[in-house]
């Protein structure tokens, strides 16, 4: 396709890339480095702190909370946009859909919001698509995002997964007998970590537990309450957030990654993290994990922690070198800048 300038815009609350925790942050990153290394011009709104092969605008009004702050942030992005509209071809919204309204009727530029959560806002969406007519589209990061959309004036959608710079991960063919179980994830109720607890327990493996602990609220009891009482240094045992390098480390040592969700998971990147280094995953068929696991090629779908406890057994039936491909094939860095340069190329037109 002909080469594009895009304005790509995120929440300014994490740097791109992130320093540690930030999925979406870690996709806008390679998303921008692909595009330019295909010959697009990309401006990013983002963080102050942010690095791009592209041409930065940072703002941001910490610490992001309250209606001052979230209105003067959304007034930054907005400017800018309207500031730069006799010059982009197309924009890209990761942040919120409120920053395209200087930009909505102008509808000779193409619009992309892409939506990574739960919840869409419907009500916003349907007046964008008032205001902005076809040169509006969405992208949810599953397809379990906009399930429930009105039948009516909800605009265009399409699913473009998350992924992951895939040659960052190691692929790991075959690992011991004896090798791990991993949870990897926010240390709150509803991802699920004391049920990995529960599946290690049943299935008699080892668990290794990583990432950040909510340190306020009800986090903090969930921690004290059902996740440290079960660490005993042997089978149960808490690593803490880990880095880029850490995490490579520790998916391909693991058996698989437990993904035990309590709720509609727009997109576990640590799903698209595990296969791309072999290692399968044993997950709950909520939100977005039915769409990333292939039951019984890349992982197991398991209603129950008894189910996945059963299912560990049957790892061994499982080839490494399936899920590999398949995050190749749908969740790789490639993969995913293909996908949302093919929707670019129909809004655009030749």
């Amino acid at each position: 396709m002909r080469p594009l300038k895009i304005a790509i815009t995120a929440d300014p609350y994490l740097p791109v890339p992130p320093k540690l925790y930030g999925g979406i942050e870690r996709v806008i990153d390679f998303l921008v480095r692909g595009l330019v290394a295909r010959g697009h011009e990309i401006t990013l709104f983002a963080h102050p702190e942010s690095h791009t092969d592209g041409r930065l605008v940072p703002y941001g009004v910490p610490p992001h909370f309250g209606t001052r702050a979230r209105l003067a942030e959304l007034w930054q992005v907005g400017a800018g946009l309207w500031r730069d509209r006799a010059g982009i071809d197309l924009v890209h919204s990761f942040g919120r859909l409120a920053a395209l309204l200087p930009v909505l009727g102008a509808r000779r530029i193409p619009k992309v919001q892409s939506y990574q959560r739960a919840k869409v806002p419907w009500r916003g969406v349907k007046v964008a698509v008032r205001l902005g007519g076809d040169s509006i589209r969405f992208t949810g990061c599953s397809s379990s995002v906009y399930r429930d959309r009105p039948s009516r004036g909800a605009g265009r959608w399409h699913t473009v997964f998350n992924g992951v710079p895939i040659a960052k991960y190691d692929f790991v063919p075959r690992v011991a007998a004896d090798a791990p179980l991993v949870f990897l994830g926010r240390l709150e109720p509803m991802k699920g970590a004391h049920h990995a607890i529960a599946i290690a327990r049943q299935s008699g493996r080892q668990l290794i537990i990583a990432g950040n602990r909510v340190e306020e609220g009800a986090g903090v009891r969930y921690f004290a309450e059902r996740i440290a009482p079960a660490l005993d240094g042997g089978q149960i045992t808490y690593l803490g957030p880990v880095d880029d390098t850490q995490k490579n480390d520790l998916l391909g040592a693991a058996a698989a990654l437990l993904m035990p969700v309590e709720w509609e998971e727009p997109f576990g990147i640590v799903m698209a993290e595990a296969l791309a280094c072999g290692t399968p995953v044993i997950g709950f068929p909520l939100g977005s994990v039915p769409e990333v696991v292939r039951d019984g090629v890349t992982g197991y779908l398991c209603q129950t922690a008894d189910d996945a406890a059963s299912a560990v057994g049957r790892l061994d039936r499982l080839d490494r070198s399936a899920a590999r491909a398949d995050c190749e094939a749908r969740f790789s860095d490639t993969a995913i800048v293909d996908a949302y340069e093919r929707i670019y190329a129909e809004m655009t037109g030749p």
